[in-house]
């Protein structure tokens, strides 16, 4: 038996960028590029009088999945909150950018992020725009580019639009998926319109089973290393679609069925009931394999 056919299980959670990197791919095939080293840091944050990461909160390199080669980058969200900034998007395009022009098996963005580096402002969020523009470059170089979501900072912000313009989503239960926070939308529109303290509110809406039902997630995942190597490699297999009008169009056919069929919902649990879920209020007390076997059948707008 293989190392690790007898390895106990390790949480994706709880692991820093580079151990999610190290459990990912091929024992030993990582190759970090413009790594800690080279101490490339934010010019931003020293002018605010604030510690800089020598590899500004994002690893990206290449290295091996199941022998095949594969380029991947992965946020370390203990570093202000995985915020992308200059140098940090700067790293994510240029490894999308590599992809694009070597073609590799495909890109694997380990996303844990609450989006733009709100202390690099105007180019924190030029530089987000940037890796979406460089995440579709890729996608039209038929290079399935994936995004695995399963840290303690979720995926928001600009980041969370560039999850969804990838081939495919895995995400864990624990993980979470939006656009704006549950605590950015308590502080502007009140805690009336979304109570970040209630934890279950929170991950009845942006969490991984909420992103699963609605066809924003194509794999739902126990929190465990193993199981995101294994999706990461299977959804490369699978997820090479063309990058054209039909697909976008087919995309567009699918957000306005879910406006028709979910608009009225007030919680994520009317929207699993409307979905054909038989006894939505279980669903958030159920490990992923129990709750994926409850919902089969009833997910509505697969990818």
């Amino acid at each position: 038996m293989s190392d690790r056919g007898i390895r106990a299980r390790h949480s994706y959670r709880e692991a820093t960028a580079r151990r999610r990197l190290a459990g990912l791919l091929d024992e030993g095939s990582f190759r970090e590029l413009l790594g800690p080293e080279h101490r490339v840091t934010s010019p931003h944050l020293a002018a605010l009088d604030l510690p800089a990461a020598f590899d500004d909160g994002v690893v990206v390199g290449a290295g091996l999945l199941l022998g095949e080669p594969v380029l991947a980058a992965s946020q370390e969200g203990s570093f202000m909150g995985g915020g992308v900034g200059e140098v940090h998007g700067a790293k994510l395009v240029g490894l999308l950018e590599r992809a694009a022009r070597e073609r590799p098996r495909g890109v694997l963005l380990l996303l844990d992020t609450g989006g733009v580096r709100l202390q690099e402002a105007n180019a924190g969020l030029v530089a987000v725009s940037e890796v979406m523009r460089a995440v579709l470059a890729a996608r039209a170089a038929r290079v399935p580019v994936v995004a695995l979501v399963g840290g303690g900072f979720g995926c928001f912000g600009g980041m969370g639009i560039a999850a969804r313009l990838c081939d495919a989503v895995a995400m864990s239960e624990e993980g979470r998926l939006g656009i704006t926070g549950p605590d950015v939308l308590e502080t502007t529109k009140g805690v009336e319109e979304l109570d970040a303290s209630d934890r279950a509110l929170v991950w009845r809406t942006y969490g991984g089973k909420h992103r699963y039902l609605l066809g924003e997630a194509d794999r739902l995942l126990e929190d465990d290393l193993e199981a995101f190597r294994t999706a990461a490699a299977e959804l490369l297999r699978v997820s090479a679609r063309p990058l054209d009008l039909e697909e976008l169009e087919r995309e567009h056919r699918q957000l306005g069925r879910r406006l028709a069929e979910f608009g009225g919902a007030a919680d994520a649990s009317e929207v699993w009931r409307a979905a054909g879920v038989e006894r939505p209020e279980a669903l958030p007390l159920l490990e992923a394999p129990e709750f994926l076997r409850a919902v089969a059948g009833a997910r509505r707008g697969g990818r």
